[in-house]
């Protein structure tokens, strides 16, 4: 096994030096030793991605669908999703100049934040939030400026918002939106967002919409804001969470092409294109697939309504998620607020995997995050295990 050569062990980027692994990862990896471990921890649908998207991506390998394609994908695809957008969004986006399809959302938000993000720039991010979003910004030389909305129902409003750049200054370049919210399933109302689009207008800013997990909410209506502001959107998804396609990495960015030309060159270095078979599949799913996304959502309202009542019948306070496929809960007030020793004894004594709050930034402090894309056998295993643990941790306060 080779040794570094000790003079090579200060050639290293000191942005990529500094920065930590991912915290949802890192838990993972260091409770899934535990034998037996029942994990919540990773959002991993469990669901089979649809059989008619899968056979599109047999027929494209059988067919020897093996070559580069365009930088930003198959125009069919991009048709396609020009298509599905239009649809749901109601927004025409230009499938040849507006469009491009990348290696998962993952490389999309890189691509998007690298190339529009300068040093000493500020980009405006509600937390708790999915941990990518932090480092990213950082890499790109700007400065993540967490906004912890706990205290507002977990969504940002318009008026912190304005209360946040008065005091940040002219520094500031974009907001970063995620919704349904990760990690708290939390989906933001129209209202709050048509006041959240005046404040970033009237700010002159870029709003960055990650809505990979849009199809999948739970009685109530999904607002877009490549809807309401398709002018500073860079609209960011994919078939990760609404088709359980999770390993064929199939994501893209959208907006206006002054935009996207950059982030475009940005894409294409990073991958050149991507894989011709997850394109294939992307095209099935988007031109016939709208109906998989409310199969996969009856499964998995059903799954959030036993594990949230399961968890309040401990006494554990809960966000009521409105989307995706998280619970975000309180540790016990017994216990105190340390909520990685809370996810590491649960998941010693209890051998269940839950995500420590901290992972997701300010206003994660004091809870945990609860996957319910997991099996039904296993939800059931995990709500088990927990209870008798929720009691020893009371009664031993």
């Amino acid at each position: 096994m080779p040794t570094l050569a000790k003079d090579l062990n200060e050639t290293v980027n000191p942005r990529v030096a500094a920065i930590s692994p991912s915290g949802i990862r890192s838990f993972d990896a260091q409770v899934s030793k535990i034998p037996g471990i029942v994990k919540l921890t990773i959002g991993e649908p469990d669901l089979n991605v649809p059989e008619h998207v899968k056979q599109a991506a047999v027929q494209s390998i059988v067919e020897n669908d093996s070559h580069y394609t365009s930088n930003r994908g198959k125009i069919e695809l991009r048709k396609a999703i020009s298509g599905y957008l239009e649809r749901t969004r109601g927004v025409h986006y230009d499938p040849e100049t507006e469009i491009v399809a990348t290696v998962g959302a993952t490389e999309a938000l890189a691509a998007t934040i690298f190339s529009l993000i300068n040093e000493g720039d500020k980009v405006i991010i509600p937390t708790p939030a999915f941990s990518l979003y932090f480092p990213l910004v950082s890499l790109a030389g700007g400065t993540p400026v967490q906004v912890d909305v706990s205290e507002d129902d977990f969504v940002l409003t318009p008026e912190l918002l304005e209360n946040v750049l008065k005091k940040e200054g002219p520094a500031v370049k974009a907001v970063l939106l995620n919704y349904p919210v990760n990690p708290t399933g939390r989906e933001y109302p129209r209202e709050v967002l048509e006041g959240l689009a005046k404040v970033i207008a009237d700010h002159h800013l870029y709003v960055f919409a990650d809505e990979i997990y849009s199809e999948l909410v739970y009685g109530v209506e999904h607002t877009s804001m490549a809807t309401l502001l398709p002018d500073r959107t860079i609209f960011i998804s994919g078939l990760s969470k609404s088709h359980a396609m999770t390993g064929y990495r199939m994501g893209y960015f959208a907006g206006p092409k002054e935009a996207i030309d950059n982030i475009t060159k940005l894409h294409s270095f990073l991958v050149t294109s991507i894989t011709d078979s997850t394109q294939a599949a992307a095209i099935e799913a988007y031109n016939n697939g709208d109906e998989d996304p409310i199969k996969a959502r009856g499964i998995y309202q059903k799954r959030r309504d036993y594990v949230l009542k399961s968890l309040n019948d401990m006494g554990i306070e809960t966000v009521p998620p409105q989307g995706a496929f998280y619970i975000f809960a309180k540790i016990p007030a017994s216990y105190g607020t340390d909520d990685m020793q809370f996810a590491l004894d649960l998941a010693k004594e209890a051998q269940v995997g839950v995500t420590p709050g901290n992972a997701f930034g300010a206003g994660g402090a004091g809870w945990v995050r609860l996957s319910y894309a997991a099996s039904d056998e296993d939800l059931h295993t995990a709500m088990e295990r927990m209870k008798p643990f929720i009691e020893k941790v009371n009664a031993k306060n």
